[in-house]
């Protein structure tokens, strides 16, 4: 286990930095900020000064030479467009895009973990044609016309939910279920095929012959070893939640991560959209290890 957990802290390391080399300059390539800040008449000169005052005079190595280094002493530099430090710009809206993400990601499992456990024991019944509707309609609904729907029924027709905004657990449950229902999708499909496969496995066949309850085989036997496919999925996605939350966010008027980088975007602003993706990248990553060493801890066979 010591040696998966410095193998892959070492590939972790060298991703973010292949990240760091890719974001740096494919950024560069639609233009300068002084393109999308300053106005269309502005002076060749004013815009030789913007960009002097930026460092984007320099040659692009050298750019990113001096941002590499200040970033491994934990300094993204400052916004061009709030001109603020871009961690202190970071930081409350990644707070808030992890808590949503993490609503949406518990929504998730609590419906799709069960659905898919009773569709693949129900195979072939009622349950199990409800857990298709729902993969289906998981990965053909968009997830703006989603967000939009729920705000039409839940917040205009019935008033029972706020449509946009945060600061109550009730601004949570529209957004999150957004963003849930993706992943719901996906893997409740999971859930059934890995059960599906487990249940047929020789050991579920000897719990069961040995007079084990059939709510035991299944709920503890059989999704134990079930859930590993499962984890990977989920740890994975809660990363890609977080990079792709820009729509719902937009929708519902949270401020989170994918409102700022979207509004990077437009502006250009290049130390903000490096150091989001950075950011990004750092936490899929870590996700993904932790994924691995949950291996471990679900199938005692890779600890060897």
């Amino acid at each position: 286990m010591g040696k998966l957990f410095v193998t892959r802290t070492l590939q972790a390391i060298f991703t973010l930095w292949v990240v760091s080399v890719v974001v740096f300059f494919s950024a560069r390539i639609t233009g300068t900020p002084d393109l999308a800040l300053l106005p269309p008449d502005a002076l060749p000169a004013d815009r030789e000064a913007f960009k002097k005052a930026y460092g984007l005079d320099k040659p692009p190595i050298v750019q990113y030479g001096r941002w590499l280094y200040r970033a491994l002493q934990g300094d993204l530099g400052k916004g061009i467009q709030h001109k603020i430090p871009v961690l202190d710009l970071i930081a409350p809206r990644l707070l808030n895009s992890l808590k949503l993400a993490a609503v949406g990601l518990a929504m998730a499992v609590c419906l799709a973990v069960p659905l898919g456990v009773i569709a693949a024991v129900k195979r072939g019944e009622f349950w199990d044609r409800i857990a298709m509707a729902i993969g289906l309609g998981g990965q053909a609904l968009p997830s703006f016309w989603l967000a939009l729907m729920l705000v039409m029924i839940f917040s205009v027709r019935l008033k029972w939910l706020p449509a946009t905004g945060s600061g109550t657990w009730q601004h949570y449950i529209l957004p999150g279920f957004t963003l849930g229902w993706f992943i719901t999708a996906g893997a409740t499909r999971l859930v059934r095929s890995s059960m599906l496969e487990v249940l047929d496995t020789e050991f579920v066949k000897l719990a069961r012959s040995k007079g084990v309850a059939e709510a035991m085989v299944v709920w503890k036997h059989a999704l134990r070893n079930a859930l590993i496919p499962v984890v990977t999925f989920i740890g994975f996605m809660f990363g890609v939640v977080i990079a792709s939350s820009i729509t719902t966010e937009t929708v519902f008027v949270w401020p989170g991560i994918g409102r700022l980088v979207f509004e990077a975007l437009l502006a250009r602003d290049f130390p903000v959209i490096q150091g989001i993706v950075l950011i990004w990248s750092g936490i899929i990553i870590f996700l993904n290890l932790l994924v691995d060493l949950a291996y471990g801890v679900l199938d005692p066979r890779i600890r060897s």
